[in-house]
Formats: structure tokens, sequence, C-alpha cells
């Protein structure tokens, strides 16, 4: 992968769409900062070894040898297939439940609204931002290790799915570290969701001419609960986001049984 094919996959990622519809990001403008270091996790340096790691030549198996090692890579393509389902829909229910009001209880909490008047935005929005780097922490901890472990499983596999795990390994080693510090400013950018969406709520009161009433914030079409709405939207698209390169390890692995069969 290039440095424009990165650009590409980032900038067409739902997560930057979704960060674009809720206004916390441009991802048309070339000039936004946030959206134009998304596409840009690989420079000169980082191609260099990607292309040494691509260019060391992969030995061919023997057909007898290929046909023999079919139906155990079929268990174990199943076994991954298994396991990322399993870790994907913990994610993904993690993340819907406690997103919502009155849901069934998750070991990460949505935030009790301030019910204090006048509301201090930035102490107020707080709790949400914590909310939200703990679902972070979630997919970090459970999405890395799943990739590793495709990762023994490809290597295992064949040599040739053996150097598609090498490249992975290195492709990760290369973007995590700016992966990690890029994702980490969602949460940030997320405050200004917050914020104009509480202006908006101020503004819609002044112009009715009634009283705030916190207690209100979290029923259906209150502006707290849209809020959360769209913080759900956000996390899942990340999940999608950091799924990603396991997903694609998956499909090769599979492609690859498919073939030997």
């Amino acid at each position: 992968m290039n440095a424009t094919a990165a650009a590409s996959r980032f900038h067409s990622s739902q997560l930057i769409r979704c960060l674009a519809d809720l206004g916390m990001v441009d991802a048309v403008d070339p000039g936004n900062a946030f959206a134009e270091q998304l596409g840009q996790w690989i420079h000169f340096a980082d191609a260099i070894t990607l292309s040494a790691v691509h260019g060391e030549g992969i030995a061919s198996s023997p057909t007898a040898q290929l046909k023999a090692q079919s139906a155990a890579q079929s268990v174990v393509n199943a076994a991954i297939g298994v396991e990322f389902d399993r870790i994907q829909a913990s994610l993904v229910n993690s993340i819907i439940k406690s997103c919502t009001p009155n849901s069934s209880k998750t070991h990460i909490t949505l935030p009790t609204p301030e019910h204090e008047l006048p509301v201090n935005i930035g102490t107020a929005y707080a709790p949400y931002r914590r909310f939200y780097e703990a679902h972070q922490r979630d997919m970090e901890l459970s999405i890395q290790p799943l990739r590793v472990n495709v990762r023994h499983a490809l290597a295992k596999a064949s040599p040739r799915l053996r150097k598609l795990a090498d490249l992975d390994a290195a492709m990760e080693k290369i973007l995590r570290e700016r992966e990690g510090k890029l994702l980490g400013k969602v949460p940030v950018l997320l405050k200004k969701r917050f914020e104009l969406l509480f202006k908006e709520h101020q503004q819609k009161l002044a112009a009715m001419q009634q009283a705030d009433n916190p207690a209100a914030w979290m029923k259906a079409g209150g502006w707290l609960a849209r809020f959360c709405k769209d913080m759900q939207m956000l996390l899942l698209a990340e999940v999608n986001l950091r799924l990603q390169p396991t997903i694609g390890l998956i499909e090769a692995f599979s492609d690859a049984t498919k073939q030997d069969t």
C-alpha cells in the first residue's frame, strides 16, 4: 500500500463520513489537518520498509503439500471467523447498549447528565469524553490481539499466507502509533458536536420563551439524546475502521483455502 492508497482508504472511511456529516471535520477541504493526517500515515521511510518486506521471495509449495494443508486451513479459517464474529458482536453490543438510556447494564456506563443550571459545557462534556475513550480502550484490547492471532494462523497455513502475515505485521508497526494519536482526537472533536447541539437547544428555548428542563434532555428528540446517538454512530464507525485490517487477513485466508481445495 502506498501513501495514495492509504489516503483513499481513510478519506472514504465511514468514520470520516460520519465526522463530516456531524460538522466535526471537513472531509472535502484539503486544508483540514485532521482529515489530511488520516490519509498520510505512510511516508517515504515507511514505504522503503514495506518494499523490503514485499520484495522477499515466496517459495512455491508442491501441489500435494497444498492439498494436505487445505483441510486444516478450512478448520482454522472457520475458527478465526467465529472468533472475529464474537469480538465484533461484543464490541457492537457494548456500544449500542451503553449509548442507550435505560438499557441493560454494561461495563461502560453512560454518564448521568449534569442537571445544574446554568450548564458549564467544559465540565458537562468531560464525562462523555471519558466514556468514548473507555470504548476506544475496549476496542484496542479486543481487536489488536485478534489481529495478532489471525496473523499467527496465516503464518502457519502456507508460505504465501505467512508472507501476507509478515506484511501486515510491518504495516501495523508503522501505523499503530499514528493511528492511536489520530483516533485519540475523535473524542476531542466530539466536544464540538456536544456544544453545537446544546447551543441549538438554548436558541430553541429562547425563541419559544421557555425555561430549560434538564430532565427532558435525554427524552426522544432531546439534544442530549441526539448527542448520544451521534456518539454511538461514531463509535460503531470506529469499530469498523479498526477491524478492517483483520477482515482483510481473514478474507485472504478464506480465498487461499478455496483455491487450494
